[in-house]
């Protein structure tokens, strides 16, 4: 099964068949088109594990890397890394997209490129590497897969990132944030929230939780992300000897400040 994306992660498959299974969306069925030619158990049973063990890999992964933040900090961490919109971009990045065994409804309807479809596949892929080795390789997995994220986030060690966020945008942009409630789903007692951030007309993040404010906090650590990575791409290089290379001098209607 494929050689690809096990390159990609990179990690082999002692058992390459629960590879296989976690590529296998319910919509294929039991059985292929020739009469006893079964295809492997969907891969329902692998994303429900590999949601739990996703959430484990990645608390233990944050407690290492923040030690003084509290659980609420966390909390709010985890909520802007594991998320259908991260987790699919996972699995884009290892062509889990490619991989997938659909049904003929599925295939025809892009089923391929379907964010909840591409998120299910990365955490059933985490699942059936639990299964092959357990938790210290999936561990190892995790830790290369969100390294950079884990990295880009490190600078953002706010306990209130829509207060942060809010200062940086008054003095950057003289204007504040604006959140919008982008979808409400789940019943009463399990509701789960999707909100957008935006500072004028530009889209900086989009965050999930279990409450709008929860939400609006993962949302707010994006956009940061978002604004130190523009940051970072603006300052100056260092010459050898340590000081700043010059820069280059804007004409008088140029804009040489943040963005």
């Amino acid at each position: 099964m494929s050689k690809v994306i096990q390159e990609r992660l990179p990690y082999q498959f002692r058992k390459p068949e629960l590879l296989e299974t976690a590529l296998t969306h319910r919509s294929r069925g039991t059985t292929s088109g020739k009469a006893g030619d079964k295809v492997p158990s969907n891969n329902e049973k692998l994303e429900f594990l590999g949601d739990a063990v996703l959430d484990l890999a990645v608390s233990d992964l944050l407690m290492q890397q923040f030690p003084r933040f509290q659980e609420g900090d966390l909390s709010k961490l985890r909520a802007s890394l594991v998320n259908a919109r991260i987790l699919a971009e996972k699995a884009r990045a290892l062509g889990l997209g490619e991989e997938l065994r659909l049904g003929k409804g599925e295939e025809k309807s892009g089923g391929r490129e379907k964010e909840s479809i591409l998120a299910a596949a990365y955490e059933a892929l985490i699942g059936a590497i639990y299964l092959d080795r357990g938790f210290v390789a999936v561990r190892r997995v995790l830790a290369r897969q969100f390294a950079a994220d884990l990295k880009a986030r490190a600078g953002v060690a706010s306990d209130d990132w829509k207060t942060r966020l809010q200062e940086i945008t008054q003095r950057t942009f003289k204007t504040t944030p604006t959140y919008t409630l982008v979808r409400e789903t789940g019943p009463d007692h399990a509701k789960h929230f999707v909100s957008q951030i935006s500072v004028g007309d530009r889209t900086l993040g989009r965050g999930e939780g279990k409450s709008k404010k929860s939400a609006e906090q993962a949302a707010a650590s994006e956009a940061l992300q978002a604004l130190q990575t523009e940051t970072a791409a603006l300052q100056p290089k260092r010459a050898a000897g340590g000081e700043a290379a010059p820069r280059t001098k804007k004409g008088a209607s140029g804009t040489g400040g943040e963005r």
